[in-house]
């Protein structure tokens, strides 16, 4: 789940974004809470006497869907060079097309100007990422005389 493009020759790298383990467990964690809240809620609406069992199937189903994909979820790795951000499956985003860099939560959302979205997820700091990918962003644009800025 690394990046593979080659880089070109006026191209040098920046810097990894990898999927960091704590912010996969916490995001999980509030996964887990909202599927046990859910499956009370649902159990009570149909007169379940037994709502308790709600929380149970809720945390069991996240439990198991956290742990089945925790592997290809930190395996995750997003490269910054002087001209793309390369992502994974051949994800290759030309950092003159990033128009808007949004927070959901651990999520780092990149929207390009034809409106493609690309998430990079599970990041100990979210700010951090942005400010590299604004950097990044400026620097570039200040290369080619552009001026362009970056919401």
């Amino acid at each position: 789940m690394a990046p593979a493009a080659p880089l070109k020759e006026s191209e040098d790298f920046l810097q990894s974004f990898c999927a960091d383990r704590a912010a996969y467990v916490r995001g999980n964690a509030w996964l887990a809470a909202t599927a046990m809240i859910a499956g009370m809620l649902i159990l009570w609406f149909l007169g379940n006497p037994h709502i308790w069992t709600g929380a149970v199937g809720g945390l069991a189903a996240v439990t198991v869907r956290a742990s089945y994909l925790m592997s290809e979820a930190l395996s995750v790795r997003w490269d910054l060079t002087t001209l793309h951000l390369l992502g994974p499956m051949d994800r290759k985003i030309k950092l003159a097309e990033i128009k808007v860099v949004n927070t959901l939560g651990s999520t780092v959302q990149i929207v390009t100007s034809n409106g493609e979205k690309h998430l990079i997820k599970y990041q100990a700091d979210t700010q951090a990422t942005i400010v590299d990918l604004r950097r990044a962003r400026a620097r570039q644009a200040v290369r080619n005389g552009s001026g362009d800025t970056l919401n």
